[in-house]
């Protein structure tokens, strides 16, 4: 495979928290979806906001939250659909 043929990689950012049921979704619907494309590599990026007080004071109670390619993409919930658009846009 030449590097022409090589999938992009596109950057995801999950922010979560220790105990969030729905940062484990959020993060199992993420790896479906990038599981399912031959054109992206997703490079997940998992952070606990718990670990910084910055990110602690930014998301607080708001997660899971998600960047796709450094732009936020979804707040609690991740669509299968969307992301997947999303992930194929940013290549």
């Amino acid at each position: 495979m030449s590097a022409d043929d090589e999938p992009a990689t596109v950057p995801v950012t999950l922010y979560t928290r220790e105990d969030c049921s729905l940062c484990v979704v959020a993060r199992e619907t993420i790896e479906s979806v990038a599981a399912d494309l031959d054109a992206v590599t997703v490079d997940i990026d998992e952070v606990d906001v718990d670990t910084d007080p910055e990110l602690a004071a930014e998301y607080g109670e708001r997660v899971p939250y998600v960047l796709v390619d450094g732009h936020p993409a979804f707040k609690y919930e991740v669509d299968e659909r969307d992301l997947r658009l999303k992930l194929l846009a940013a290549t």
